[in-house]
């Protein structure tokens, strides 16, 4: 799915006015429609019920009032609450504000707390003779760039503490009113949609820093931008959905162990043999056909004994964590494996430092970096510059903090300028590092300018272990011959649907190893 940030969508707009003479009110008038239309189908006939609708400046209240036009047309009651002069709209909304007024819809002006208060009180009055059908929040669309204050905040506060004491849904028109579109931010305060029509494309907020929260049901509403006008604009924005799924090989009745990859995986120390595990098989359950771990040799009985299709590769020189003392041994490994795995478990002793630092400068092979792995290396940044083979990298917030320098409310506040940041600086000449920023809204960048944000996950992922399942996920692809971009896509797809599938069930408390063991169905 494309995505087009609030400056495109703009742009996009005006090419279908300017340049092939689609008239403004008509794209008004589309999105209007198609919104009632989706209402309609979600929430069934608004005959004789009531539709608050609360109209703000600009084009998101011109769409408001185009549905508010339906409503009434299909045997509802529209209730217009204004806040703003309806006097103050202008050219395509000023034309639905003069079609409402022809039409007598039913509305009030609230321009104070006071006419806020009366607006309340109309609907409350009114829902006592005629029920309440949905909410619709057409205050502010994709362009809203300050903070909510005052009367749009109260508004804002209102419209959720209403209905969520009437168990009343919202629906909102383009985006929640609050939520910026480009970064997923509250800006203030944000409405909190059940369902939100979108026009044309989503937008990176729809999805980005727990934005879908306050989305809801996410629905794109066709209106009538020119499909070639879409192809031109040089959109590098997607989203990953289900079509991602398209890049999954089907393997030939010939296929074998020996040519589904080789997937070596360095991690684990004493105290941290999960992390391995983890990854282990979160790399065997998506199809690799061999996985080795190299582990301290101490520690080889715990996982020979723990994950049995996985071969093992004990290290003389590391007791119970990994050292440099290991890293010819290592080297030594690495013809015949298609990728490795670094990081899950390993710790951050200085010798196990100075081995992960030479691993990720010298081997010639693509590289998973993960947890402690991605920990040791932002003690020397510079380090990053320029590997001589594909790297992803996974860090979460904290550990992106640790390797910009940034700390975490920075980097939350622009995920996406922050990895790009990032990606420049180390990518000078080589382009061999892409990352997984990982987080609500997983953002996927690559070197070749490309980003996406993952569409599947819920909060229950939030247990140990889970990023240690990812890291073998990724691994696993990478060796059965994925590209970085592909792997990455896939991987977050593929890890946030199977913890969608479990939640569907126990929204908290499910395994990383339960939606490791749930990937083959979904393959």
């Amino acid at each position: 799915m494309n995505l087009a940030t609030a400056e495109q969508m703009r742009h996009l707009d005006q090419t279908a006015i300017e340049r092939y003479g689609i008239p403004g009110v008509v794209l008004m008038e589309n999105a209007g429609r198609g919104t009632f239309q989706l209402l309609k189908r979600e929430f069934g006939s608004v005959r004789g019920k009531l539709v608050p609708i609360f109209i703000g400046p600009g084009n998101n209240g011109g769409d408001g009032l185009v549905i508010g036009r339906y409503v009434y047309q299909n045997g509802g009651i529209p209730f217009l609450v204004y806040l703003v002069d309806p006097d103050r709209l202008k050219n395509d909304a000023g034309i639905n504000r003069h079609t409402a007024m022809q039409l007598d819809l039913p509305g009030t002006i609230a321009l104070d707390k006071a006419g806020l208060d009366r607006a309340f009180r109309a609907i409350s009055d009114r829902r006592n003779e005629t029920p309440v059908h949905v909410i619709v929040d057409a205050l502010f669309g994709t362009g809203l760039t300050r903070p909510l204050k005052g009367l749009f905040l109260d508004a804002v506060n209102r419209i959720n503490r209403f209905s969520e004491a009437h168990t009343l849904p919202v629906l909102a028109v383009d985006i929640s009113s609050g939520l910026n579109a480009d970064s997923g931010r509250v800006m203030g305060g944000c409405v909190r949609a059940d369902l939100t029509a979108t026009y044309g494309l989503a937008q990176p907020g729809h999805f980005m820093n727990g934005g879908a929260d306050l989305v809801g049901a996410l629905h794109v509403v066709d209106i009538g931008i020119p499909k070639k006008a879409i192809e031109q604009a040089g959109l590098t924005w997607s989203a990953i959905d289900a079509d991602i799924l398209k890049l999954l090989a089907q393997r030939p009745a010939t296929s074998h162990k020996g040519n589904c990859g080789h997937l070596l995986v360095l991690a684990g120390s004493s105290g941290k043999t999960g992390a391995a595990l983890l990854s282990g098989l979160g790399a065997l359950r998506v199809g690799t056909g061999l996985v080795s771990l190299c582990v301290p040799h101490e520690l080889n009985h715990i996982f020979e004994s723990s994950l049995a299709e996985a071969m093992t590769v004990p290290l003389p020189a590391s007791k119970t964590y990994l050292t440099h003392g290991d890293f010819d041994k290592i080297l030594k490994q690495l013809p015949g494996k298609n990728a490795l795995v670094v990081g899950p478990g390993i710790g951050t002793a200085p010798e196990t430092l100075e081995l992960v630092t030479r691993l990720y400068r010298e081997a010639q092979i693509p590289m998973v970096v993960d947890a402690d792995g991605l920990n040791i290396l932002a003690r020397d940044p510079g380090s990053m510059i320029d590997p001589p083979a594909p790297r992803l990298l996974t860090p979460h917030p904290g550990e992106m903090s640790r390797l910009t320098g940034l700390n975490t409310r920075e980097i939350q506040g622009n995920r996406l300028n922050a990895t790009l940041d990032f990606l420049n600086r180390v990518n000078r000449t080589s382009a061999n590092v892409t990352m997984i920023l990982k987080g609500a809204g997983t953002l996927v960048c690559d070197p070749a300018g490309t980003w996406a944000i993952n569409t599947t996950g819920n909060p229950g992922m939030a247990a140990g272990g889970m990023g240690d399942v990812l890291s073998g996920l990724l691994g696993g692809l990478l060796a059965q011959g994925y590209s970085p971009a592909e792997s990455a896509r896939l991987g977050v797809f593929l890890h946030g649907l199977a913890a969608d599938r479990l939640a569907q069930s126990a929204r908290i408390g499910f395994l990383a190893s339960e939606v490791a063991d749930i990937i083959p169905a979904l393959l």
